[in-house]
């Protein structure tokens, strides 16, 4: 499949807004995420159906299909943000015209939950998408200023993006050393899990693979890790970062359980493979902004990670 890299986004420019997954709470997040776009000189068309509740859903498969798909077709939108992850991008998969994705490549941003949507993207359209900043999580209040200049950066400029650096300069942990290319691909850690055996799951062969998760007790994790492992994901990758796991430990004191630190080291420890640990990316506030699909120097000797290439045109 042919990579595919949208153009790059100026002010002026019409950003679309869609919720494939949940609603925040709290809809006021997103107005206030559209202003702050507005104040940036962008315009926004909000999809018809954001706001729209059905359970955990922000609506029903049908609504929330029809935002994705227009905003892909109309034309004067450069760009998609995502309103926020939870749950439901998946159950849209198998509904998706991706050929309509394929034929209007434009920046498609969000992470979480968003993963699935961003892998079949990548997987049957080619589209280099970014896991980065939502409206309604990242953009809607005190907007961190690490999360909002590696953004916009990634974004405007079609020069290539380099070195991918940790606020203040905060070095990587090392798991294993070593050295490795390959295309970026991955996600939340649980998406990914879910996209294996389907038509939707990545191709791992040659591949960095990055992987961040929140809120899931250790037991979890290992089930989740076991599964890549079974499905020989960590023989085809040629190295692996991860990002942040936040709140992934047991509460009760009174459970017996395994650390997330000994299941990293469980399943990881022994590949020959680079790895590096605290990368921040995921479900914090200094959120690094990653393009999926492009390709990745990870030298876990030297702990650098390095983007090749643009991202837009």
């Amino acid at each position: 499949m042919k990579l595919q890299k949208p153009k790059k986004l100026s002010k002026g420019d019409l950003i679309g807004i869609i919720s494939p997954a949940s609603n925040p709470d709290d809809l006021s997040k997103i107005d206030k995420g559209v202003q702050y776009l507005e104040k940036l000189g962008y315009n926004v068309e909000v999809g018809k159906n954001v706001g729209q509740r059905r359970g955990y859903l922000a609506g029903d498969d049908k609504q929330r299909l029809d935002d994705l798909h227009s905003m892909f077709k109309n034309k004067q939108v450069k760009a998609i943000i995502n309103v926020r992850g939870g749950y439901g991008s998946g159950r849209l998969l198998d509904k998706i015209d991706f050929n309509l994705i394929k034929r209007n490549p434009k920046i498609f941003v969000g992470y979480s939950d968003i993963t699935a949507l961003q892998m079949a993207m990548l997987k049957k359209a080619g589209l280099v998408t970014f896991a980065g900043p939502m409206l309604a999580v990242d953009f809607y209040g005190k907007i961190n200023s690490y999360t909002e200049e590696n953004f916009w950066k990634l974004l405007t400029a079609s020069k290539k993006i380099g070195k991918l650096h940790n606020p203040e300069n905060e070095s990587f942990y090392v798991l294993n050393k070593g050295r490795a290319e390959g295309s970026l691909v991955g996600g939340n850690l649980a998406l990914i899990t879910s996209l294996m055996g389907t038509d939707y799951q990545p191709n791992f062969k040659n591949t960095i693979l990055m992987l961040e998760e929140i809120g899931e007790v250790p037991y979890r994790i290992d089930r989740m890790f076991n599964q890549l492992k079974l499905g020989k994901v960590f023989n085809q990758v040629n190295g692996i970062i991860l990002g942040r796991f936040v709140d992934c430990y047991e509460e009760d004191s009174d459970k017996e359980t395994l650390t997330l630190n000994e299941i990293i080291e469980d399943y990881l420890a022994e590949l020959k493979l680079p790895i590096i640990y605290n990368f921040k990316h995921g479900h914090v506030k200094q959120n690094m902004t990653v393009p999926f699909g492009l390709n990745c120097k990870l030298n876990s000797s030297r702990k650098f990670v390095e983007i090749t290439e643009s991202a837009v045109i």
